[in-house]
């Protein structure tokens, strides 16, 4: 049986049962944001096991999921892979054990036409229900009903003592047995034995108890089952194979990769088969290689298949080439995959040609760090060194250990996690994020504040509760910061990247009190209204009218509905891979982060100017229309990945350009927007790109200021506006005509005067050779590797020159070696590389030339430059 058909077969054969089935979610879990990833079939019925969701008792579905928690163990054993598909069937209530087991086994030999001799079962050791379901129901005999602990079965493993608390309970798993034949040959052989004979095809997971302590439990009131069969493995024992990789969807590709790496080790030819597939599903759901968060671990696999190719010999980008056939195996039920292959494939040759430039540098660095450890006799790179080239170089610290691994040294793991933790808390702090003074405070109102501010942006309220800091008050007079909860509001709190409203909250016109409200925030359900009192009391109870600044709702709408134009824009100049990463909406101003492989250029940018500003000239109806989520998706409309929707959903329509699901505040129809502007455009992170625009009024100040600067630029070139860029093309010929002077006097200069100076200031370092050691001022990079080859032609041999200038707050270094230097074994590259290091840089070239760059800083300085260089020529002499 193909994978596909056992794929349709399951999905088929519990909708025949009853069972709603669900579409596999993507790798980034919707409705859980403590997971990066979705790890298992049941991630997606969260809210159902948890009893808030309720349209259904009972599913079925195949999930991809993606988990690193057995990343060493992918390709050397026969099972484990990084990306998997988990066929599962669940019940929320629905039914329980009985059936659970009665379907599972009706599947297994009637549907799949397995022999019921070839499975054996395992149940917890204390159930007892189980275990005579699988015996008197079943007819399993008892001889291959084996009881095992609770490491092994139960749900979560050694739940009962070690916890968590909350739900649990015993699992019971069906194994296939290939054979006597298989595995150790021991006659009392059974699932219990890890030989290999038996193949553990099916969990099923008996979610009956709630943990309250160690090894104490009380019953659920609803009673769950999940299941979880994983897809490959089951098409192993169909398709009669010893390993998944053998299997009709991984087969083509594992021959694929040994073609290209033309390698014959199976356990590197499988992990990096198994890892381009992971990767090419995570990219194509929005998750790009980067540093941060999920995209770490797409790149930290994508880097060890990269890896493992290089150890095969493969020395170029190779995994990109894979991503069409990887589509084409799947494209039947992920069309998606197909549909942005080649978006896919450029994001990873990207990744992989950074990565090869990443070896090359980090490589060298990390090899004299294993040359120093072993000349002084240590078995470890320490975690400063090894942070260092991850922070500076990019380079994996999996590679650090692979590598040192080979040489026989250790990595100081710990070291190394000090060091990121304290990178990441900087980088938290210095992010700036206005973390709100009532956030995981721990306050539980038990009260919903009802929203009003779509339809109207006056309401009248009561005031439910008055709130400073953790303290809960009946009225409030003072002038410090608190918060008000009403029963209803039309302020629109801070969510979905839109800045929240502003206004006042008053009673009697303002003559008891007024309010000032500076921000509005979600508390679970309720609205926090914070700000502070201008006049008169507050009081618990009290009547109000809440009343948003109508100018600042209809600036941030402006700006939000150029966002949804924005998206659909990019998307038709660019391609149908651009997704929203992320959005800031302030008031005319909007801050759009997506996914594309590089940098906008003028003409893109352009077009999607005049793409978006072409539909705010059509004057479109913007729709908001409330449906269930499953008919969102039906219609095609686009949702932020990471965001979580309910079961209704606001999808907010653009006729004819756009459908997203949004609950932020939209105008009626585009013409309001008035202009939009774009402000800039640049990188955040690997595959990802922020376009910063304005609109509405700031963005016809913007052309306004525009407009003048362009009067006093022609009025200042004397040649009209539409003349500017001829004029300005012919003063860059000028200009470049004067460096090409200007550089042949420095030159001229540098010959008749500064050479002599710097020959005259040299010494005899070592073994007779001598080092001139020079600053350079005023000039450009350029000229300072010039000035070396004018010293080198002035000394023949036994000579080494370092140059190095200060420019756009870095430093400059070269270096330059007599050619009888060079052929003894001096390296230029290596010497440079070492000094750079030292200050945090980096550094390259051949053994009779070096460069290296560094930043500027307080503690280098040219007497510490001269220093450290002098030191490290010697040691390489």
């Amino acid at each position: 049986m193909k994978t596909s058909e056992l794929r349709k077969t399951f999905l088929e054969f519990f909708r025949f049962h009853g069972h709603k089935v669900f579409p596999s979610d993507t790798l980034v879990p919707k409705d859980d944001p403590t997971l990066l990833f979705t790890s298992a079939g049941m991630n997606q019925f969260k809210d159902y096991f948890l009893g808030r969701k309720k349209d259904t008792d009972m599913a079925v579905s195949c999930q991809r999921c993606l988990r690193t928690g057995d990343l060493d163990n992918v390709g050397k054993t026969s099972y484990h892979h990084t990306f998997f598909e988990m066929l599962g069937n669940f019940s929320f209530g629905g039914y329980f054990k009985e059936k659970a087991i009665l379907l599972a086994w009706e599947f297994l030999t009637k549907e799949l036409n397995l022999k019921p001799d070839d499975l054996w079962v395992s149940v917890y050791y204390d159930d007892k229900d189980a275990y005579l379901i699988w015996k008197e129901t079943i007819g399993v005999s008892p001889e291959k009903i084996i009881k095992l602990g609770a490491e092994d079965n139960f749900w979560p493993s050694n739940a009962l003592v070690v916890g968590p608390d909350g739900p649990c309970g015993p699992c019971s798993e069906i194994y296939f047995d290939r054979g006597k034949d298989k595995g150790c040959g021991r006659k009392g052989c059974s699932p219990s034995c890890g030989c290999g004979r038996f193949v553990e095809v099916w969990n099923l997971v008996f979610t009956q108890f709630n943990r309250i302590g160690v090894n104490k439990v009380e019953d659920l009131p609803s009673k769950n089952i999940d299941t979880g069969m994983g897809l490959e493995r089951m098409s192993a024992v169909l398709q009669g194979k010893e390993t998944n990789f053998g299997i009709d969807v991984l087969i083509p590709l594992v021959d694929e990769v040994s073609l290209i790496l033309k390698g014959n080790d199976s356990r590197l030819i499988n992990a990096v088969s198994d890892h381009i597939r992971a990767v090419t599903f995570a990219v194509s759901d929005g998750v790009y290689p980067s540093n941060e968060s999920r995209g770490y671990v797409i790149r930290r696999i994508l880097r060890r298949a990269l890896w493992f190719g290089f150890s095969l010999g493969r020395k170029k980008p190779f995994l990109y080439k894979l991503v069409p056939l990887i589509s084409d195996l799947y494209k039947d039920f992920y069309p998606e995959v197909f549909d942005n292959k080649e978006a896919i494939s450029k994001i990873i040759l990207s990744e992989e040609e950074r990565f090869i430039s990443t070896l090359k540098k980090g490589k060298e660095i990390l090899f004299s760090y294993i040359d120093s450890a072993i000349e002084k006799g240590r078995d470890t790179i320490s975690g400063k060194d090894s942070f260092l080239l991850y922070d500076t170089y990019g380079f994996p610290c999996e590679l650090t250990e692979n590598i040192a691994r080979e040489k026989g040294l250790k990595v100081d793991i710990e070291g190394f996690n000090s060091l990121l933790n304290e990178q990441k808390e900087f980088s938290r702090k210095k992010s700036g994020f206005d973390e709100s003074v009532f956030a995981d405070k721990g306050i539980n109102l038990g009260v919903s504040t009802e929203f009003t501010g779509y339809d109207c942006l006056e309401v009248e309220a009561f005031i439910k509760y008055i709130l400073k800091g953790e303290e809960v008050l009946d009225g409030y007079s003072g002038g410090d910061t608190v918060a008000l909860v009403l029963d209803k509001t039309s302020f629109y709190p801070l969510s979905g990247g839109q800045l929240a409203d502003k206004g006042v909250i008053e009673n009697n016109g303002g003559d008891e009190f007024v309010f000032i409200v500076d921000k509005a925030e979600k508390l679970d359900k309720a609205i926090l209204h914070i700000g502070r009192i201008k006049r008169g009391q507050l009081k618990k109870g009290l009547k109000v009218k809440a009343l948003v600044n109508k100018e600042r709702r209809r600036a941030l709408a402006r700006a939000h509905t150029s966002t949804h134009l924005l998206q659909a824009a990019l998307r038709r100049v660019l391609g149908s891979h651009v997704r929203q990463q992320g959005s800031f909406v302030d008031e005319d101003f909007l801050r759009f982060d997506f996914n594309h492989i590089k940098g906008l250029d003028s003409r893109e940018i352009k077009l999607v100017e005049e793409e978006v500003n072409t539909k705010i000239a059509e004057n479109i109806r913007v729709n908001k229309i409330s449906l269930s989520f499953e008919d969102a998706k039906k219609e095609g409309a686009l949702a932020f990945f990471e965001e979580k929707y309910s079961e209704k959903v606001r999808m907010v329509v653009v006729e004819g350009v756009s459908k997203e699901l949004c609950g932020g505040t939209h105008l009626e129809r585009t013409s309001e927007a008035m202009i939009f502007m774009v402000a800039g455009e640049s990188s955040i992170s690997s595959g990802v790109r922020r376009i910063e625009a304005v609109t509405g009024r700031k963005a016809v100040e913007q052309a306004v200021n525009y407009r003048e600067r362009l009067r006093v630029l022609s009025s200042a070139a004397k040649v009209p506006a539409d003349r500017l860029d001829d004029y300005i093309q012919e003063l860059i010929a000028k200009n470049k005509q004067n460096d090409k002077e200007l550089f042949n006097l420095r030159r001229k200069l540098f010959e008749e005067s500064e050479s002599e100076k710097i020959l005259s200031s040299g010494h005899v370092l070592k073994n007779g050779v001598n080092l001139y050691i020079f600053e350079l001022k005023n000039v450009l990079p350029d000229f300072l590797r010039l000035s070396l080859d004018l010293l080198r032609k002035r000394r023949k041999d036994k000579s080494v020159f370092l140059g190095f200038l200060s420019r756009e707050e870095k430093i400059v270094l070269n270096m330059a070696a007599t050619k009888d230097l060079a052929d003894k074994g001096f390296s230029c590259k290596e010497a440079c590389s070492k000094i750079s290091l030292g200050f945090g840089g980096s550094g390259g070239g051949r053994p009779d030339f070096g460069f290296a760059g560094m930043k500027q800083s307080k503690n280098i300085s040219s007497k510490s430059i001269k220093d450290s260089a002098e030191k490290i020529i010697k040691e390489l002499l």
